[in-house]
């Protein structure tokens, strides 16, 4: 006898509230939690250790979060000047450097202290080297034949003179004084040649500071013209940027060189002709930080205009690299939960950057180990 459909209805009843009170709740597209977070989507595992979710979030215990150092600030919104970063590099200021040439030819011999090295304090008008010349052969050869013919003459000039101061009261006064000033000038004459043939040129340093380089060995030959060494003041150094802006030097309100803290710079002025296409600005240095500065080194200037503009400031070291290779700040969005922003910045100084785009005033941005945070996988 078969039962009735009456018989199977409270089971299936059953059965079907069961399943509907097992099968986990959705929301409605686009529903948010009350942090802002998206309850659409599936949610985030729960871990205990340093890990990336899969959402591209990084958890961090509070005991690691310890150890790595990490700091967050509320990043206020402020308004701030726009910057630009300009290439440059350090050149010598002309009114405290100098070249040491060789305005002829000749061997080089070491001077009363040696030869420079770079590094080396010097003072204006210590002797750095001796430059002895060396004539070619006919020119020697002629010196030398001329040398003999005045060493002749001199010495039939003084028996001369000799002969007609023997005769003196017969012979009139002017004669005598006629003969002895013969006598001297081929005297003068002949030291000037002979001085000629061994002269040495003193190799001087033009002004006091430090030897930046040189290339010259003892017994070293040289031509006229060569750059044997450079002198320049190691506090008195100036840096030249260069921009495509013609007007940019009228918009300047102050500059720093990136990674150096505390120099700042000081407009000298800016070139009115384009060098290579672009125009030079030059910059002196206003602090002590010269000293760890080389002549030739390359290095970027931030130049702060005179216009402003809105964002939120945070130091440099808060803006990190994503794998994909944008620039992203870490914001803490839980106790220990990190979430990586992209944003767009640009520098202020040597420590600070500007973010125009990416975060709000109330995100809690971390502001000291953000590059550890990046690192974890």
């Amino acid at each position: 006898m078969k039962p009735s459909p009456s018989f199977f209805w409270p089971a299936l009843t059953a059965a079907f509230y069961t399943a509907l009170v097992a099968m986990p709740a959705r929301s409605s597209p686009g529903a948010h939690g009350p942090n802002g977070e998206h309850l659409d989507q599936a949610g985030v595992p729960t871990v205990s250790g340093l890990a990336r979710l899969p959402d591209g979030s990084v958890n961090v215990p509070k005991l690691a979060q310890r150890r790595m150092g990490l700091r967050t600030m509320i990043a206020p919104e402020s308004e701030a000047a726009v910057t630009v970063q300009l290439p440059a590099r350090v050149v010598a200021d002309p009114n405290a450097s100098g070249l040491v040439q060789a305005a002829h030819g000749g061997q080089i011999v070491p001077g009363p202290k040696g030869l420079p090295v770079a590094g080396q304090a010097v003072r204006r008008g210590e002797t750095l080297a001796w430059l002895v010349h060396h004539p070619e052969p006919y020119a020697l050869a002629a010196q030398q034949s001329q040398l003999a013919e005045l060493r002749a003459a001199q010495l039939l000039a003084e028996q001369r003179a000799k002969r007609l101061e023997t005769l003196e009261g017969t012979v009139p006064r002017k004669d005598i004084e006629a003969a002895r000033v013969e006598a001297q000038s081929l005297a003068q004459r002949e030291k000037s040649i002979r001085a000629s043939l061994t002269a040495r040129e003193p190799l001087q340093a033009l002004v006091s500071g430090v030897v930046a380089r040189t290339d010259i060995k003892a017994g070293q030959v040289v031509e006229s013209r060569d750059v044997l060494a450079e002198v320049v003041d190691p506090s008195r150094l100036l840096v030249e940027a260069s921009t495509p802006d013609p007007s940019l030097g009228q918009q300047l309100a102050s500059a720093s060189l990136v990674g150096m803290e505390g120099v700042k710079l000081q407009l000298v002025g800016a070139a009115r002709a384009l060098r290579d296409g672009v125009l030079p600005l030059t910059f002196k240095l206003e602090t002590s930080g010269a000293a760890a500065l080389a002549v030739g080194q390359p290095v970027a200037v931030v130049a702060a205009l005179k216009t402003k503009r809105k964002g939120v400031v945070l130091p440099a070291e808060s803006i990190v690299r994503s794998p994909s290779n944008e620039s992203v700040v870490w914001i803490k969005a839980g106790a220990e939960r990190y979430v990586p922003q992209p944003v767009q910045a640009q520098p202020l100084g040597a420590n600070t950057v500007l973010v125009t785009q990416g975060l709000v005033a109330d995100n809690r941005v971390v502001v000291r180990g953000a590059g550890l945070i990046a690192q974890i996988r």
